[in-house]
C-alpha cells in the first residue's frame, strides 16, 4: 500500500516539472501547492509570481487567494497589477504559467467560467482572472488538475483560456507565439502534447494507475504515448515538505484552508 495519497502525487509531478531558473506566474490552489514545493525542494531559487503583483514571493503557507498578505510580506517587491501584467506577463519576462481549472478538453483548453449555457449556467464559476493572458503571454503553460469525466470533457461549456485550440497549428494561426501547454498533471497521469496534433496524450502512468482507469476517467477516446513512464513515486524529502506545508497552512488558515 503506498504511504501517499493521489492528490500527493499529482503535486509532487507536478512540482517536479519546474526548473530552478523558471520564473513562474502561480496560480491559487494547486498550482500554488507545486510551485512552493518546487521552491521548497529541488528549485530554490525559482522566482514565484502572483497576480495581485507579488514579485519573487516565498509564502510560508500557502495563500487563501492573490490579495493574501503573506504573498505581499513574503515578496522582493510588489508593483502594480497594471505594470505586473503589461510590462512583466506580456513582455514575455514570464517562463511558466502554471493553471487549474474546472474543465478541460483533448486540446488542454480550460473552462473556469460556466458550466452549461452562458445564458442560463448549471454552475456560474469564478471566471478567467488573468488565466486568459497567462496562457497565452508565459513562455509555457503546465497545468494541474484532479483527472474525471466532469472535468475532462469533450467539449467545454465555455473557453475561458486558450490550450492548443482546435490542435495542431492553431495557436500560431491565431497569432500567439507561445509554446502554450507542455504538461498536465493529475491524480492518475501526466500528459504531454503529442507533437503535430497537440492532442494531449498520455506519457506517464502514476504507480498502480491502469491504463483502463485513464479511459473511465476522461471524456474523451484518450491516446496513449508509444512508450508511457511511470512517475517516480513521491520520495520521502518531497512529502515532508509537502505536508509541513500543508501542516503550516491549516495551522495558519484554520478550516478556511
Amino acid at each position: 500500500m503506498a504511504d501517499y495519497k493521489p492528490n500527493e502525487m499529482m503535486t509532487v509531478a507536478a512540482a517536479r516539472a519546474l526548473r530552478n531558473e523558471d520564473v513562474c506566474f502561480v496560480g491559487i490552489g494547486m498550482p500554488s501547492a507545486a510551485a512552493n514545493l518546487a521552491r521548497l525542494t529541488h528549485a530554490p531559487d525559482i522566482v514565484l509570481i502572483y497576480e495581485s503583483g507579488t514579485l519573487g514571493t516565498k509564502p510560508t503557507v500557502l495563500p487563501l487567494s492573490i490579495g493574501d498578505p503573506e504573498l505581499c510580506e513574503t515578496a522582493l517587491t510588489t508593483v502594480s497589477v497594471p505594470e505586473m501584467f503589461r510590462y512583466w506577463l506580456q513582455g514575455g519576462r514570464i517562463t511558466v504559467g502554471f493553471l487549474g481549472g474546472a474543465q478541460i478538453d483533448k486540446h488542454a483548453n480550460l473552462n473556469t467560467t460556466v458550466v452549461g449555457p452562458y445564458d442560463k449556467p448549471k454552475v456560474r464559476l469564478p471566471g478567467g482572472g488573468g488565466a486568459p493572458e497567462i496562457a497565452t503571454s508565459c513562455g509555457e503553460i503546465f497545468i494541474i488538475m484532479a483527472q474525471g469525466k466532469r472535468a475532462f470533457v469533450p467539449k467545454l461549456d465555455f473557453v475561458t483560456s486558450l490550450g492548443h485550440g482546435e490542435g495542431g497549428d492553431h495557436r500560431a494561426r491565431l497569432g500567439v507565439k507561445t509554446k502554450g501547454p507542455t504538461r498536465l498533471m493529475t491524480d492518475l497521469a501526466v500528459f504531454e502534447p503529442e507533437p503535430g496534433s497537440n492532442e494531449m496524450i498520455v506519457t506517464s502512468l502514476h504507480p498502480g494507475v491502469t491504463r483502463e482507469q485513464i479511459v473511465e476517467n476522461t471524456g474523451w477516446p484518450v491516446r496513449f504515448a508509444a512508450t508511457v513512464a511511470e512517475t517516480p513515486p513521491p520520495t520521502k524529502i518531497e512529502l515532508e515538505a509537502l505536508r509541513d506545508l500543508q501542516a503550516r497552512t491549516a495551522r495558519a488558515h484554520g478550516a478556511a484552508a
